[in-house]
Parts: C-alpha cells; sequence; structure tokens
C-alpha cells in the first residue's frame, strides 16, 4: 500500500513539473514555464525569416538553432515584419508574400524542433525592412497628408495598416506546423517594434498612448503570449532623476511608464556602449554597462515589479582597440548581473547577444556577429552561463516538488484521519 501511493504521489510530481501548455508565462518578477521559474540565455538572429524563404538555404536556419542548442541557447529574437523593398513580407498595405511566410512558418517549425522560443518583432523604427517610413509612405500614397515618419504612431490610417499586419501575423496558420502563430507556445513573446523613438515628441506621450493602444489591441487577439514594447531602456520625464543616466538621447520614450502599461508583461533592454560611449574608453563604457544594467534591475524589481530581459547586447569588431578578450568581457559582466539576480529570485530574466550567425554567411556580418565555431572563447562564455541558468531552474524545480510533495503527504494525512 505504502509503495502504491509513494508511485502515485511520484506521478503527479513529474507530471506537474512536465505537464502544462509550454507557454511562458509571468509571476510577479519571474518568467515561468510550465510552473517553473524560467530563464533565458538567448541570441538575435533578425535574418531568419528572409533566409527561410529561401528553401535551399534552410539548412542554415537549421545550422543556427542546432548550434544554438547545444550551447545550451533557448530563446532567439527575431523579425516578423519586412515591409515593402526586396523579397518582402508585406508588398502593400494587406498584401503578403507568401513565399516570406512560409519561410517563417518554417523559423517557427524548426525552433520548435530545437526546444528554443521565440520573441518576434512586428516592425522596426528604421528603414531597414521598410520599417515606420514604408508604413508612412503607404498611407502618403492614399492621399494622407504626413510630415515626419513619426506621424507612423500619430495618423490612423497608418495605425490601421500597422494594426492589420499584427492580426494578420498572429492568425497565421503554419502550415509546417499546422498551429496558428497565436495557439504555438514556441513563441514566447511578441514585440510591438524594434527600438521604437519619436523624436519629434520627447514629452513621451505619443510612445506612451501608441503603446497602451497597440498592447491593447495585440491582447484582444492573443492572451497566451507575453507582449514587450522593444525599448532600449531611456528613461524618462516620469523619472527625471533617472534621465542623467541615459547616453546622451532623448527620444521620447520612457522606461517606467512605457513598461508600467498593464498589457506590457515584461521590461526590456539594450546596451552597446561601444556606439553610445564611442568616445570613451573600455573601462568607462564597462562601468557605464555595469550601472545601468543595475539600475534598470533594481527599477523592475521595486517599481515595474516585472520580469527584464536584456534583448540586445554585444560588442564590434570594428571599434578601434578590439580585442576578443574585451569582448568576452563584456559578455560577462552582462551574464554575471543577470546571474546574480537569478540567483537571489531577482528580476533578470535572462540575455541575448546581438547576433548570431553560422558559417556561409559572410553578407550578414556587422561587426557584432558570433559563429559559435568560429569564436571559441566566447561560445565558452555563452555555454558557462546557460550551464548557470539551468542549475537555478533546477534548484527552484527541486524546491518546488519538495513543497508539492509536503502538500501531498499533508492531504493524504487528512484523508487518513476522516
Amino acid at each position: 500500500m505504502k509503495l502504491w501511493v509513494l508511485a502515485l504521489l511520484l506521478a503527479i510530481f513529474i507530471h506537474g513539473v512536465a505537464g502544462g501548455d509550454g507557454f511562458v508565462r509571468t509571476g510577479r518578477t519571474r518568467f515561468l514555464l510550465n510552473g517553473s521559474p524560467y530563464y533565458a540565455n538567448g541570441f538575435n538572429a533578425y535574418w531568419l525569416m528572409y533566409v527561410a524563404s529561401d528553401p535551399s538555404q534552410r539548412s542554415k536556419v537549421s545550422a543556427v538553432f542546432r548550434e544554438a542548442s547545444s550551447h545550451g541557447l533557448t530563446v532567439a529574437r527575431t523579425w516578423a515584419f519586412s515591409d515593402g523593398g526586396y523579397r518582402p513580407l508585406q508588398y502593400s498595405p494587406g498584401n503578403y508574400n507568401e513565399q516570406m511566410f512560409q519561410g517563417m512558418d518554417f523559423v517557427v517549425a524548426e525552433a520548435r524542433r530545437f526546444g528554443i522560443k521565440l520573441i518576434l518583432s512586428l516592425v522596426n523604427n528604421y528603414e531597414n525592412f521598410g520599417g515606420k517610413k514604408q508604413y508612412v509612405n503607404w498611407a502618403r500614397s492614399k492621399g494622407q497628408y504626413l510630415n515626419s515618419d513619426d506621424d507612423f504612431f500619430r495618423n490612423p490610417v497608418v495605425k490601421g495598416f500597422y494594426k492589420n499586419h499584427i492580426r494578420t501575423v498572429l492568425n497565421r496558420y503554419n502550415r509546417f506546423t499546422t498551429i496558428h502563430y497565436k495557439d504555438d507556445p514556441t513563441i514566447m513573446a511578441w514585440e510591438l517594434m524594434n527600438e521604437p523613438r519619436c523624436t519629434s515628441d520627447p514629452s513621451g506621450r505619443t510612445i506612451q498612448a501608441w503603446i497602451m493602444e497597440m498592447a491593447s489591441f495585440v491582447k484582444s487577439i492573443d492572451r497566451n503570449h507575453l507582449l514587450e514594447a522593444g525599448l532600449e531602456g531611456f528613461y524618462g520625464h516620469s523619472s527625471p532623476q533617472r534621465m542623467r543616466l541615459n547616453p546622451g538621447f532623448n527620444i521620447g520614450t520612457d522606461f517606467i511608464a512605457n513598461n508600467r502599461i498593464p498589457g506590457i508583461d515584461f521590461a526590456t533592454l539594450h546596451s552597446y556602449p561601444d556606439q553610445w560611449l564611442s568616445s570613451s574608453n573600455d573601462q568607462y563604457q564597462l562601468s557605464f554597462l555595469n550601472n545601468w544594467i543595475s539600475t534598470h534591475i533594481q527599477d523592475a524589481e521595486s517599481i515595474l515589479r516585472k520580469p527584464i530581459l536584456l534583448t540586445e547586447f554585444g560588442k564590434s569588431w570594428k571599434v578601434p582597440g578590439y580585442s576578443t578578450n574585451e569582448r568576452d568581457l563584456l559578455f560577462n559582466t552582462v551574464y554575471s548581473k543577470i546571474y546574480a539576480s537569478a540567483r537571489r529570485g531577482g528580476a533578470a530574466a535572462g540575455g541575448l547577444f546581438w547576433q548570431l550567425l553560422t558559417e556561409g554567411m559572410d553578407s550578414f556580418r556587422d561587426g557584432y556577429e558570433i559563429i559559435l565555431s568560429q569564436n571559441p572563447s566566447t561560445a565558452n562564455v555563452i555555454t558557462q552561463q546557460s550551464r548557470r541558468l539551468y542549475q537555478i531552474r533546477r534548484i527552484y524545480a527541486r524546491m518546488r516538488n519538495i513543497e508539492r510533495w509536503k502538500r501531498a503527504r499533508a492531504a493524504r494525512g487528512r484523508r487518513i484521519g476522516n
């Protein structure tokens, strides 16, 4: 009898740990996957859909996921947009390129196969792959008189075009998985925009209103997935005492106010001290990086009470004086901040470096690329972080199992007593 009860309880615990719907959720300042804390050691690969749209090149997508998985990387951030121009996803508002969409279908299916979650960004702030400029130009061609690319955030016609894109992507039926995107747990989160900026309104009101409207719209279609705004982390007028930390930028975003919006599930942060502080030495840049990350983690915990994900960081080999050691030191600095927070149950939930390539992709090199087979020291730093975060997750899962065991044993005792 005792052995039978033990086996039954063990089965319940195993199901509790392994079961669940596979969607990443948030619980206070943590990500949760099937009830256990989840940490994201990952990478950016904006090019995935573009490359996968050519069936003869899909092996590169498979290779990068395989290599990432073998180094413990669990999350990839990529573009779910390409607006106008050469080989677009969206030829014109509401007119889509099925071949490109099938490329994204393949990306989602391969990520699923290799156990990698995806963060899909829905539009670009910049002209690359169309961005807000393309949307504004489309509206102009429909007779709208618009003065600025920032009218993307204000004009009803432009916002209608963008909402249609959101609706189309979220409702996309994947030809490979036979699952609609909005129902697929392979997708961890949607991102409203890559690095939204509205320099025409430094007060932050325009971006704040836009995020509120678009977050509500996304959630009206999809309650399964997390949502983030795509912010770089610059402080705004809601926290004037923090604005001195910004590296000379006033771009109309507000880390605190924007991330407090109810539909935004977690905060994001980017960090490029080699770009933002290019006239400063490496030591000063690392000091800035340390303070930048620490302050945002603190604010995510005490003010936002939401997880924070460092969704872009890196160091370019094109910068004068570059060395691999300096890049590895930057990666270690970022990873140590994340690990220290995660170990004490803090808000830092992971980091995604920019960017991961595989061999044979020279045309995609931008100075920040990591090719794991060609960058062994950096690959070791990445793998070590994956292992450390995995160990934390195992500890939390073990603690959760013990608590479940205690509750089940107490419940059994009550039943016997009755």
